[in-house]
């Protein structure tokens, strides 16, 4: 079972899953604590634009999405008090009109974009070991970052009115935590791909955070869920020759509905007693 690990593409892969997943718990556990996770799929999808622009250019993809992702991160950051209600419609505007620029550019390059369209499903076993130097260098910026601001990222979490009566920055500190959002989905998007990216970001921290009343240990618990759920997913659609991306997304999911049934007994309990009381009725 283990010969495949002598390839350098599985190791590759494994070493994704490693950064992907640190990345991902950390940053997801504000996403769900802070409830942005309209936010960060708006952030997902609008640096898709980058990736066809940097596909038509001949560069990284990466590069360009982290661009785009940035962008969108900041913009959304800079706007969102003064939107109010409108957020929703700021968010969708950048949604789609980044996922249009970059179909935009993917159609206007020769050729078939085979390898771009795995930025929007996954694969993580296509991981090159450019892509790792580039994330392993985001994973670098995120962890430094959230080390050094992690009383203000928390202080903003929960309270950004009160933040701002003890003069923090919060519009300042926004940008930065946005901006770690956005370095997130580049650093996870060779993982499970732009379209069911909000699930690596938010199903694992909302499984955590059933179990944990600190964001250290939501952030432990929430890495631990995504790399078992990663390095799984990655085994099984190896030898089942199938994508990666979907079956990571569907263990996730299923340690989630377990995560009600442990951290709640009284779901269990229901179902339970529903169960026995249609065998009692069949017996009699």
């Amino acid at each position: 079972m283990f010969e495949i690990l002598q390839y350098q593409f599985f190791q590759n892969a494994l070493i994704i899953s490693v950064l992907a997943s640190l990345a991902a718990g950390i940053i997801g556990t504000y996403i769900v604590v802070k409830r942005m996770s309209l936010i960060s799929g708006s952030i997902a999808h609008a640096a898709f634009g980058g990736l066809g622009i940097s596909y038509f250019l001949g560069i990284n993809p990466l590069a360009g999405g982290t661009v785009f992702s940035l962008l969108s991160a900041f913009s959304i950051a800079f706007f969102r008090k003064s939107a109010g209600n409108r957020l929703d419609t700021l968010l969708s505007f950048l949604w789609a009109t980044g996922m249009a620029i970059g179909l935009v550019f993917i159609f206007l390059t020769p050729g078939y974009a085979t390898d771009l369209f795995t930025y929007l499903f996954g694969n993580i076993l296509l991981v090159s070991e450019v892509d790792l130097f580039m994330i392993l260098l985001l994973d670098m910026v995120i962890l430094s970052t959230v080390f050094l601001m992690f009383n203000s990222f928390l202080s903003v979490t929960f309270d950004e009115e009160y933040s701002e009566t003890r003069n923090m920055p919060v519009t300042l500190v926004d940008m930065i935590l946005f901006g770690l959002i956005a370095l997130t989905v580049v650093a996870t998007i060779r993982v499970v791909g732009i379209v069911l990216m909000i699930a690596i970001l938010t199903i694992p921290a909302a499984s955590a955070q059933l179990f944990h009343k600190t964001v250290k240990g939501i952030m432990i618990t929430s890495s631990a869920i995504t790399l078992f759920a990663t390095v799984t997913g990655l085994f099984v659609s190896y030898y089942f020759d199938f994508t990666a991306g979907p079956i990571i997304v569907l263990i996730i999911s299923f340690i989630y509905l377990l995560s009600i049934l442990v951290s709640r007994p009284g779901v269990f309990s229901f179902f339970s007693s529903h169960f026995s009381f249609h065998v009692d009725q069949k017996v009699k």
